[in-house]
């Protein structure tokens, strides 16, 4: 009896062992599986995860993580149910009520959706969700009327689409230029080959010969690449780069670059300045006469989302300053995929706006200098993502979609209006009426506070402004650090210049840009708005480093070269304005390099990456003797790509790098 029972103690303890090893199986899958969420790689976080929720691990977390890895990749429509499993076993994240709602709107559920934003927005919200959540509580309502919306539109799914993705199609020619997910690589994101841009050509506007690679200037490895943008005469292309996955955030690795037509191949592309760094911005297209850019960004300062702007550019080719097209256009959503009509029209993708599901298309035209949005209606629009349309002619072209009956993921649609008015071939309706608005206003101020690096009031300090490029009195900060509060138009942009004795000159711009609140969103006759502006000042000390405080980014180089690129010289810039405005410092260049290459060499071409940035600020008319170039090799690395250690093109261009910081401090 004693034998058996120490039998069955036995088999006990083993079956308790192999539960405990299991259970910590599991936890280390898990732990794999958000490591890899943390590297965006979603597609494999996936892979990973589901098995642990069949089988009930931890649904809280492996159901969130899903969830997430579905969202983040594009596919919300797929992470309802694993929503709404996190919240059933307990994961109390507010934010999977929002995500979730939209997840539901994605599967055309739309009372669920109404019912998890009522929910959402009483469990203390964040303010940017809170205001996106009550739009779009106002936005469910009108899905019924654009359900009905039907568009004397003919739609076709061209003969070529593949179960990859194929979008943004663009006529150059007899041939179409299409995004499409075919390069060898992997991008973890989303499991599908990178991106890039395709040739083929039209067989008819239906169909599609085979597909050839654009163009072998224009095909980074372990990058996505498309959108592309087409001068007039077909001689340049901006497109969208980035996205390598090295990053979770995914949005400061796109950028716009430039490509010319170069004989029978295009030239090697280059980053347009007027991208921004540390957002994401893509979608390109140009204005019928070519001379204004529109792209969609993520930038600050924006709405919300992704963001509509226009770029001008002159004779010589250089884009101005982006101007956000404001809130009849821009939503706190995403508006995105911009296209200008020969008589002037902007298309564009949105999800802020009224909307079936996803992205919706949409046009925006004037009509009695009133800015009018309409929805494209039905079949161009369903409750997938509709979005990348291009006009052929007046009644034709294409579009994409990720619709049910598609090859797999994204398609290229060609459309043909059978309206007998070209001006609005979506719709037999007359132009919507303009009807009067109450008269709701609201008043704009603006509080300015400066203050040191630490968050501490900085008095006394004497602020020159420029209202819209006029000088207005000089003010002084008081105790807190405060200026008067000025009243502010729509369109203001506010100029400081900021002066201390022992404190550094410090500019700094507010702009209205993007901040109006849309009359559809005001519920009071008249609505106060207060923006709170800091503008941070530090002391002049040798040694400091002036990079984070003036927003400089680091002076980036090409592989073993020392020429001053575009992207470089914007950058260059905000220091000539610096030591012009800071008349009695001098300052160090000091430049770095990667680890490739030998250690005397890479000493050299540091030292000629400096003496060309100094030779860029002495050419603006800087004073030599205040600027010293200073070259260090590989001897201050920023990351571990050090002598042997494989690192990507990307961590290796972190390295060769220029950076400024104060060597002299004259006596005024």
């Amino acid at each position: 009896m004693s034998t058996l029972r120490l039998s069955i103690l036995s088999l006990l303890g083993c079956s308790f062992a192999l539960f405990l090893m299991a259970c910590q199986g599991d936890e280390f899958k898990l732990k794999k599986a958000l490591n890899s969420f943390d590297k965006g790689e979603y597609e494999l976080v996936i892979q990973q995860l589901r098995p642990l929720a069949e089988k009930g691990f931890q649904l809280d977390q492996t159901s969130y993580f899903i969830a997430e890895s579905y969202r983040l990749s594009n596919r919300i429509a797929a992470s309802l149910p694993y929503y709404q499993t996190a919240l059933a076993k307990g994961n109390t994240d507010n934010t999977i009520r929002f995500h979730l709602a939209f997840a539901a709107k994605a599967t055309g559920n739309y009372s669920l959706a109404q019912a998890t934003l009522i929910d959402f927005l009483q469990n203390k919200p964040s303010k940017s969700l809170k205001l996106k959540a009550e739009i779009e509580l106002e936005n469910l309502p009108q899905v019924s009327e654009l359900q009905k919306k039907n568009s004397p539109v003919d739609i076709q799914a061209i003969q070529g689409n593949t179960p990859m993705a194929e979008f943004s199609a663009r006529k150059l020619g007899e041939d179409l230029i299409i995004t499409s997910s075919r390069k060898q690589n992997i991008y973890k994101n989303n499991g599908l080959p990178y991106l890039g841009l395709y040739r083929a050509n039209l067989k008819s506007p239906v169909e599609i010969g085979p597909l050839s690679l654009f163009s072998t200037m224009i095909d980074k490895e372990n990058a996505n690449e498309g959108t592309p943008a087409f001068s007039k005469d077909g001689n340049t292309v901006v497109f969208a780069r980035g996205n390598t996955g090295k990053n979770k955030d995914l949005s400061p690795d796109v950028d716009l670059y430039i490509s010319r037509k170069n004989g029978n191949d295009w030239s090697v592309p280059e980053r347009l300045a007027i991208s921004d760094s540390i957002a994401w911005d893509g979608s390109p297209t140009f204005s019928a006469d070519g001379k204004t850019l529109y792209f969609s960004s993520n930038r600050r300062g924006g709405k919300g989302g992704l963001d509509i702007y226009r770029s001008p550019m002159d004779n010589s080719g250089r884009f101005g300053r982006p101007i956000n097209l404001g809130s009849a256009i821009n939503t706190p959503g995403d508006e995105i995929f911009p296209f200008v009509s020969e008589d002037g029209k902007l298309y564009f993708s949105s999800d802020g706006h009224p909307s079936l599901g996803g992205l919706d298309l949409f046009v925006a035209s004037r009509n009695e200098n009133e800015i009018v949005v309409e929805h494209l209606g039905v079949p161009m629009n369903s409750i997938a993502d509709d979005f990348g349309i291009s006009l052929v002619d007046s009644l034709s072209g294409y579009f994409s979609s990720n619709r049910l009956g598609g090859k797999g993921d994204d398609d290229i649609y060609y459309f043909k209006s059978g309206s007998a008015n070209s001006e609005r071939w979506w719709t037999n309706e007359a132009p919507p009426v303009i009807a009067a608005t109450e008269n709701k206003i609201v008043q704009y101020f603006l509080q300015t506070e400066i203050i040191d690096p630490s968050g501490k009031p900085i008095d006394s300090v004497k602020v020159s402004i420029r209202r819209n490029g006029q000088s207005i009195d000089p003010a002084y900060s008081n105790k807190k650090g405060r200026l008067e509060i000025l009243d502010l138009a729509e369109n203001d942009q506010i100029d400081f210049i900021c002066e201390k004795d022992d404190y550094l000159t410090k500019r700094s711009t507010f702009s209205m840009e993007g901040r109006e609140i849309p009359a559809r969103l005001l519920k009071k006759e008249v609505t106060d708005t207060t923006f709170v502006w800091q503008i941070v000042m530090d002391k002049a000390e040798i040694g400091k480093e002036i990079t984070q405080l003036y927003q400089i980014n680091p002076i980036y180089y090409n592989l073993d070269r020392a020429e001053i690129r575009n992207d470089a010289s914007e950058e260059l810039e905000k220091i000539v304005q610096f030591l012009r405005d800071n008349a009695n410092v001098s300052i160090e260049l000091g430049s770095h390099t990667d680890s490739r290459g030998s250690v005397p060499y890479n000493q050299k071409l540091s030292q000629r990456r400096a003496e060309s940035a100094v030779r860029y600020i002495i050419q603006r008319g800087i004073d030599a003797k205040r600027i010293k170039a200073k070259g260090y090799g590989e001897s201050q690395l920023v990351n571990e790509c050090a002598d042997g250690v494989e690192c990507s093109e990307e961590m290796h261009q972190q390295n060769r790098r220029t950076e400024f910081k104060i060597t002299e401090i004259k006596a005024e």
